[in-house]
């Protein structure tokens, strides 16, 4: 989410092209289990690290492509679907210099963009490098909780409701070292 584009009640989510209240960011995560790269549009590498954290507050940084972005994120709801989020496009500069004070290592990671079937949704799913390598989780951010979505083929199982897979606990316990 930009604020830049915030109107008092609502944003516009521009990866989902969907109205989102303000600062709410409701998503849902899923493994996923087939082939995906071929519906793709768009991918871009991305590295982010955390210069605070805790359960109820993160607050990240964030280099994806040629752009940089600071997010905060506030404490998830009791079944992880929804949080405050607030986000900042930033120079990459400024990002780099944030990211050099982020004391607890970067998460870095794909992100493949792929157009739902339903015309209304875009997922975003991350393919994970280093420690992380081998972990590809898929995303969908929605407008509503309960709002209705179409599931491709390539889904798997949902984790939104599983802390493992959040990026801040990733870089805490990696992907490679639960087996």
């Amino acid at each position: 989410m930009s604020p830049n584009s915030a109107s008092p009640q609502t944003l516009n989510n521009n990866s989902t092209k969907r109205k989102t209240p303000m600062f709410q960011e409701i998503e849902r995560k899923f493994l996923v289990a087939g082939d995906y790269k071929s519906e793709a549009y768009e991918s871009t590498d991305i590295k982010q690290g955390y210069l605070c954290g805790g359960a109820n507050l993160t607050v990240r940084a964030r280099v994806r492509g040629d752009k940089g972005y600071i997010t905060i994120k506030g404490k998830r709801s009791v079944n992880g679907l929804s949080r405050f989020e607030w986000e900042k496009e930033i120079t990459r500069d400024e990002a780099e210099a944030l990211l050099s004070l982020a004391g607890g290592g970067l998460v870095e990671k794909t992100r493949h963009l792929v157009h739902n079937t339903d015309g209304h949704h875009t997922w975003e799913v991350d393919e994970f490098h280093g420690a992380n390598e081998g972990l590809v989780v898929a995303e969908i951010e929605l407008s509503s909780e309960d709002e209705p979505f179409d599931r491709p083929a390539w889904l798997g199982q949902e984790v939104s409701e599983d802390p493992r897979y959040y990026n801040s606990h990733l870089l805490i316990h990696p992907y490679n070292t639960w087996k």
